[in-house]
């Protein structure tokens, strides 16, 4: 059994965002469930995270939760002591409608040096297409003309953190775009101090393949969270 949160020391503005993201970190216990008074607030998006964690390839995770809740969901862990058990029961833990889950957690210090792609532009911008208009930074884009091929959204989590999200049009998709772009938003993450992470799900194939590309390792580690239901 493992007996440390991480096999591996990890950069010291990761640990601060982690500290502040996921309400505490590295993990005290195999599950640390912690009250995070961040849950309880508006994220990036105005929407709020009443849980949100990261587990890492020891099996060791923290999770942080509202702190009305977070009793609740410790006396819970403290029971089953199941990170996926955890996770089917927040909704009831919660009193929220939705589901718990995690998908893979990456992070990276050293991007690919892939040439840039894209220009930044204000998320204001008419060029910039609808789904990037939420993050909270400028939006970096490859622009036909005018007209939006693909982009890069930046969630700024908090002074340490910025996370990558990375869409791509259909009829652009197998040129590299997607690389280059995540690769050339990381570098930027990284001149101005902050660590660029990288989250998809399990499953998804292609952003992993991207991920990968540009510098962002599978390392083994999750992100834990619950999404409200629509």
């Amino acid at each position: 059994m493992p007996t440390t949160a991480t096999a591996e020391v990890v950069p010291e503005t990761l640990a601060a965002h982690l500290t502040r993201w996921a309400g505490a970190w590295p993990p005290a216990e195999p599950l640390h469930v912690v009250a995070n008074p961040r849950a309880a607030q508006p994220r990036w998006d105005g929407a709020q995270a009443p849980a949100v964690g990261v587990m890492t390839e020891t099996g060791w995770a923290v999770l942080g939760v509202d702190p009305t809740a977070a009793a609740r969901v410790a006396e819970f862990a403290a029971v089953k002591g199941d990170v996926d058990a955890v996770l089917g029961a927040l909704p009831d833990l919660l009193g929220l409608p939705g589901t718990g889950g995690r998908g893979s957690f990456r992070w990276t210090t050293d991007p690919a040096p892939f040439e840039d792609a894209g220009i930044w532009l204000p998320r204001e911008d008419p060029r910039v297409p609808p789904w990037l208009r939420p993050f909270n930074d400028d939006v970096l884009v490859v622009l036909d003309g005018d007209t939006y091929v693909a982009g890069v959204g930046i969630k700024k989590h908090d002074e340490f953190g910025h996370e990558i999200s990375v869409g791509t049009q259909e009829e652009a998709r197998g040129r590299g775009l997607a690389r280059r772009l995540v690769s050339q938003a990381a570098r930027r993450i990284l001149d101005e101090g902050r660590v660029p992470t990288y989250l998809h799900a399990p499953d998804n194939v292609a952003s992993a393949r991207v991920a990968q590309a540009c510098g962002f390792a599978d390392r083994g580690w999750s992100v834990l969270g619950f999404f409200p239901a629509r």
